[in-house]
C-alpha cells in the first residue's frame, strides 16, 4: 500500500548508542544512566538533560508495536540541546524504551505495508505491559519494568509525564489525565501542516470529555467505563502515578498509516445498528483463529512464550468487547467514532493471528499456511477499507515532537 519509508525505526541498541554519543558530546548538560532491568535482564536507560528542579519525563516504547516514540525521544533531545529556552527552567528526562524485551520481539524496522507490519507483530498481554500492569496485577507481582518506571517518577516528581504511543492505522490524538488548556490548538495546527488526520472519535478514549478535536481528558474515578468488559483501567496505570506529586500525564498518539475516515465529525445515520453489525466481525474472525489454535495446541508443547500468551490474551478480549458494542449505548454518534470502532474490530483478531502465525512458523507447524492467508487477507482488507496512506516517518516524529513541546509549555503555565 506504500513505498518503502524514507527512514527506518531504530532498534533499542541504536537508540542507546545515539543517546550515549549525545551524553559524551555534552557531559555537562547530558547524562545517560541505567535505571533498571527488564525481566530478561535487558537494561533500561534514562537520558537526562538540564539541571532545573522542575522535571518533564518522556517515556518511549511502552508498547512494543508502536515504534515512533524511540526516534521522537532522540529528536526531542536534539531540540532541547539546541533550544536553550526549553531547558531554562525545566529538566528533561527520556526513558528510551520502557519495554526492551517487547521491542526485541516486534520486528518491523521499515514496513512497506500493513501486511509487512503484521508479519513482525508483537504486543504483550496487558499484565506484561509496563504502563498497564498496575491495572491488572497486585503490587507484589508488578514486572521490573513497571517498578523501574515508578521509581523514576518517584525520584523526578515530574510536573508532566509524556508517554509516546501510536497506532498502525488511523489518526493522531492526545489523552490527558488532567486538562491542559491551550494544547488543542497547536496540536491541531501541527497535524494539519503535516497532513495527519486528527482522530476525533478515538475508541481508546470512548466517552471521555474532549478539550478540543482529538484531545481527550480522562474522566474522574466515579465515571463508568465505556467498555465494561475491558480488564484494564487507565486510572490504575502508571499514567496516574505522577498525580501523587501534583503532575499529570499526556499520551501522544501518532499513526504509521493515516486514514481520513477517523477524522469525520459528521453524525452517523444509525450508530447503534452499525455498532451491532461491527461486533460480528471480531467474533467471526477470532473464531477462525481459535480453530487454528485449538488444532495446533497439542503440537505446541514447550512453545508457551510471550507471543502465544499475547495471542491468547487478544482472543480472550473479543467476546466481551463485542458484547459491549451490542448492549451499551455508543459513546459517540460520529462517523469518526464508528470508524475507530471498525478499526478496533479488525485489529484484535488480526493481531492474534499474526502472533500465532509467528509461533507456528517458529515450530514449523503445518497449520501456518492457513494463518498466513488470513493475515495477508485481513491486512490488505484493513488497508483498503480505510484507504491507508503512509505517513513519512519524519512527519510522525515531527508531529509527536511538536505536540510534546506544546504540552510541556502549556502544562508548565498550568502549574506556575
Amino acid at each position: 500500500m506504500s513505498l518503502l519509508p524514507e527512514l527506518r525505526y531504530p532498534t533499542v541498541p541504536q537508540l542507546v548508542l545515539s543517546a550515549r554519543t549525545l551524553a559524551a558530546q555534552r557531559p555537562g548538560l547530558c547524562a545517560l544512566r541505567q535505571v533498571g532491568v527488564s525481566r530478561a535482564g535487558r537494561p533500561l536507560y534514562l537520558l537526562s538533560m538540564g539541571h532545573a528542579c522542575r522535571a518533564v519525563l518522556v517515556v518511549a516504547g511502552a508498547h512494543a508495536n508502536e515504534p515512533t516514540g524511540g526516534p521522537t525521544t532522540l529528536a526531542l533531545a536534539e531540540r532541547v540541546l539546541h533550544e536553550r529556552q526549553l531547558r531554562a527552567d525545566t529538566s528533561w528526562h527520556f526513558l528510551l524504551c520502557a519495554d526492551p524485551d517487547g521491542a526485541s520481539l516486534h520486528v518491523t524496522p521499515a514496513p512497506r505495508s500493513l501486511h509487512d507490519y503484521h508479519l513482525g507483530f508483537f504486543r504483550p498481554a496487558a499484565p506484561e505491559q509496563p504502563e498497564w500492569a498496575p491495572s491488572t496485577l497486585p503490587p507484589d507481582r508488578l514486572p521490573p519494568e513497571t517498578r523501574a518506571l515508578t521509581r523514576v517518577i518517584d525520584e523526578l516528581r515530574p510536573f508532566l509525564q509524556v508517554t509516546l504511543h501510536g497506532t498502525e492505522l488511523g489518526g493522531s490524538w492526545v489523552q490527558l489525565t488532567k486538562d491542559v488548556p491551550g494544547l488543542a490548538e497547536p496540536f491541531a495546527k501541527s497535524a494539519a501542516e503535516l497532513h495527519i488526520p486528527v482522530e476525533t472519535g478515538a475508541s481508546d478514549a470512548a466517552g471521555w470529555p474532549a478539550a478540543g478535536p482529538g484531545v481527550h481528558v480522562m474522566p474522574g474515578p466515579g465515571a463508568g467505563a465505556a467498555y465494561p468488559s475491558m480488564p484494564d483501567d487507565a486510572r490504575h496505570s502508571t499514567w496516574y502515578h505522577v498525580h501523587r506529586y501534583g503532575g499529570l500525564t499526556a499520551v501522544v498518539e501518532v499513526p504509521m498509516w493515516a486514514s481520513d475516515l477517523v477524522d469525520d465529525p459528521a453524525p452517523h445515520p444509525a450508530p447503534a445498528a452499525e455498532m451491532q453489525r461491527l461486533a460480528g466481525r471480531p467474533l467471526r474472525d477470532s473464531l477462525e483463529v481459535e480453530r487454528v489454535l485449538t488444532e495446533a495446541l497439542p503440537r505446541l508443547a514447550g512453545a508457551e512464550g510471550p507471543l502465544l500468551r499475547a495471542a491468547r490474551w487478544a482472543l480472550e478480549l473479543v467476546p466481551g468487547l463485542a458484547e459491549d458494542w451490542v448492549h451499551t449505548q455508543p459513546a459517540d454518534d460520529s462517523m469518526a467514532y464508528v470508524g475507530s470502532v471498525d478499526a478496533f474490530a479488525r485489529r484484535l483478531p488480526l493481531r492474534a493471528a499474526a502472533m500465532l502465525l509467528r509461533v507456528l512458523q517458529e515450530t514449523g507447524d503445518h497449520a501456518a499456511p492457513r494463518l498466513e492467508r488470513l493475515v495477508a487477507t485481513w491486512s490488505d482488507a484493513f488497508a483498503q477499507r480505510f484507504r491507508a496512506r503512509w505517513v513519512p516517518l519524519e512527519h510522525q516524529v515531527e508531529h509527536q515532537s511538536r505536540t510534546v513541546v506544546a504540552a510541556v509549555r502549556h502544562a508548565r503555565d498550568r502549574t506556575t
